[in-house]
């Protein structure tokens, strides 16, 4: 199934979380396909941040709140009458989970049900997504991917308060949404892997400290270098959360939950993937490994992506090596101080135009 941006003008939608890396490039596809856009999220989580580095506030309607406030997200709901709903506000660092796991079940438990309980009371909602993680199966350390019926029982805080907020999400589902046939809300979750791209800012991220690393003494450090992740480039999930939308914007036989990830190339060992960034960055980059006795991570981690695949015909577009060196070249860009609206306007039209000539498929 090919997704039809077109679909998207003129409709409604609210993106919690719209200030974060994955929320502004979300806004910015949604703004370019002609869709009428709110963002709702707290002020912009880094310093600098991709959102204000494209100026998105002037082409966007930006709404500062915390989606742990359910009467003022009450009200944004009934001032803009969304049509859609993507839910991406959320507490998202492991580390910081270890350190204030309360405000990360507040903020990724509570949250979550706030947002469905005001879609659920709306009378304009029709299509919602959740947007989770890779990080909510209970991991085996197994070789294979995680399917979507495997057991949620994610490790640290961060990671099971994602669990919780599906187990949320298929209740609402079961019990008010699609299959009591009288609600018009479809809703899915999609459990997606570790996402690169540009105009990421966060601590503790692999290619935000590689950008920085590069900025400073060269040396990257590397806690955990024999860790596997299903890396994919950010527009790969951010696509497959629009096609979901708008197909069970139409037809509730689409909602459930869904894993996307990269083919299996794309699940890399973190020292390959920093080999392959300082390669396409060109400078000097030294990778150094320095283990920090740091919380619990997993070593291996993959995604089995047949249910998107099945239900879709869904396959990734970009491979990790362009994956990567789109990734190099935004913030090469960005560190040259070019216009990073533009650069990321012509990665989104790369990539749409890509996948309409096939990419991987």
């Amino acid at each position: 199934m090919k997704l039809d941006m077109s679909f998207y003008r003129g409709k409604r939608v609210l993106v919690t979380g719209h200030t974060g890396f994955k929320g502004s490039w979300l806004c910015r596809m949604l703004f370019l396909a002609g869709a009428d856009v709110t963002g709702y999220a707290l002020d912009a989580p880094t310093e600098p941040s991709m959102f204000e580095l494209m100026g998105a506030g002037a082409w966007m309607r930006s709404v500062t709140g915390d989606i742990r406030d359910l009467t003022h997200l009450s009200e944004v709901f009934a001032d803009t009458a969304p049509e859609i709903v993507f839910h991406l506000a959320a507490q998202p660092i492991v580390r910081e989970s270890y350190a204030d796991p309360v405000a990360t079940y507040q903020t990724n438990v509570m949250g979550t049900v706030n947002v469905l309980e005001c879609s659920r009371q709306s009378k304009s909602v029709r299509s919602v997504v959740n947007v989770t993680t890779d990080k909510v199966y209970r991991n085996n350390e197994w070789c294979w991917g995680y399917r979507e019926d495997d057991i949620l029982d994610g490790y640290d805080p961060y990671s099971n308060s994602k669990s919780c907020s599906e187990l949320v999400s298929r209740c609402y589902r079961d019990c008010f949404f699609t299959s009591d046939g009288k609600s018009p809300i479809s809703l899915s979750t999609v459990r997606a892997g570790n996402v690169i791209g540009g105009g990421d800012f966060a601590a503790d991220r692999l290619i935000p400290d590689c950008v920085r690393a590069a900025a400073a003494n060269g040396q990257m450090l590397i806690r955990n270098p024999a860790s596997t992740r299903p890396f994919q480039h950010v527009l790969e999930p951010l696509y497959a959360y629009l096609m979901i939308a708008a197909a069970q914007y139409d037809e509730s036989g689409y909602a459930g939950s869904y894993n996307v990830g990269p083919a299996d190339s794309g699940c890399c060992r973190v020292a390959d993937v920093v080999q392959k960034f300082a390669e396409c960055w060109g400078d000097s980059l030294t990778a150094v490994i320095k283990p920090d006795n740091g919380p619990h991570e997993a070593a291996m981690l993959r995604l089995d992506c047949s249910r998107l695949r099945s239900v879709f015909g869904w396959a990734p577009c970009w491979d990790i090596d362009t994956s990567i060196c789109r990734t190099a070249e935004w913030y090469k860009a960005w560190s040259n101080g070019e216009n990073v609206l533009s650069v990321t306007d012509r990665q989104i039209n790369d990539y749409l135009e890509d996948r309409k000539n096939g990419g991987l498929e």
